[in-house]
């Protein structure tokens, strides 16, 4: 088991800040700063350096860090194995779980309740960001699982599908178009609201564009807003714009008659769900039991 120390060493590692790691760890920045001193005091060199408010790795915190990433996948694998050969040994299970806003707010909530009341020796960790930065956490060692939507694939993560969902354009109720058809030519005279780069909605929105031999910088985007509810809400207030936005993120609104629906002719928008992991973890049970819990539950609301 690797000890507190270097539970705390990693964290600074990962986030190259004692504060963000304090706050991840729920431990004061203090606390944090003695446990990675005591560490420097054992090796007997130093393994960040201060440069004013940030810290970088040293030559010897570089190596540790490589070594301890290494460590946690075989505590991992030994852990498991181990439950193979012992049956009476139940390790408590700690799963960091990075999803893109979308999937964090829409998809994922119902399976990790579901699954936690099948597993209540797991604890689970879900962090929210857009697709882009879940797969540089992956690639990071900050989570052990990702799920992500339209983003360009890398040679060190493996993908297995999750499920597909819409992206369609949505106005205002009060907007003009909320009665019209528009044609892809209409998009070049349409005020746009946007969500951020890295976000996989507008990367698979881009793709349907390219597809199309239309540019995004050539549509009037008026605004760009991070994270699908701020999009959402600013539509909803805003007379003018068009958005586009996933089917399951504004199912309810369009029901309640907040938000309206526009069809684009020649369009079709869709998102692929997938998790995402790092090569080498596959097999391990706690990622695999999880991701085929997942697609069971998928597969029966369908």
């Amino acid at each position: 088991m690797l000890s507190t120390q270097h539970e705390v060493f990693l964290e600074v590692a990962r986030r190259l800040s004692f504060t963000k790691a304090g706050q991840s760890l729920f431990l004061s920045q203090s606390a944090v700063s003695k446990q990675v001193k005591a560490l420097e005091e054992y090796y007997r060199v130093g393994l960040f350096e201060r440069l004013g408010n940030a810290v970088a790795l040293t030559p010897a915190g570089q190596l540790l860090y490589r070594k301890l990433l290494q460590a946690q996948q075989l505590q991992a694998e030994l852990r498991e194995e181990m439950a193979a050969l012992s049956p009476r040994f139940t390790p408590d299970i700690h799963m960091v779980i990075g999803a893109s806003t979308t999937v964090s707010l829409y998809v994922l909530p119902a399976v990790l309740s579901a699954y936690l009341a099948a597993h209540p020796r797991t604890q689970l960790t879900l962090k929210n960001r857009n697709s882009e930065n879940i797969l540089k956490a992956l690639l990071d060692h900050e989570i052990d699982l990702g799920v992500i939507e339209g983003i360009h694939r890398v040679s060190n993560v493996t993908y297995t599908p999750l499920l597909t969902d819409d992206v369609v354009a949505v106005c205002s109720a009060r907007n003009p178009l909320r009665h019209q058809q528009l044609a892809l030519t209409d998009l070049y005279r349409v005020p746009l609201a946007l969500r951020e780069a890295g976000s996989g909605t507008l990367a698979v929105l881009e793709q349907a564009l390219q597809a199309q031999r239309i540019r995004l910088a050539d549509l009037r985007v008026q605004v760009r807003l991070g994270g699908t509810e701020a999009l959402k809400n600013f539509v909803r207030v805003d007379d003018q714009v068009l958005a586009f936005l996933p089917r399951q993120s504004v199912a309810r609104a369009l029901a309640a008659g907040e938000l309206a629906e526009v069809v684009v002719r020649d369009l079709p928008l869709k998102r692929h769900f997938e998790f995402i992991q790092r090569r080498g973890t596959e097999n391990l049970a706690p990622f695999r039991e999880f991701m085929q819990f997942a697609l069971r539950h998928y597969s029966e609301q369908e």
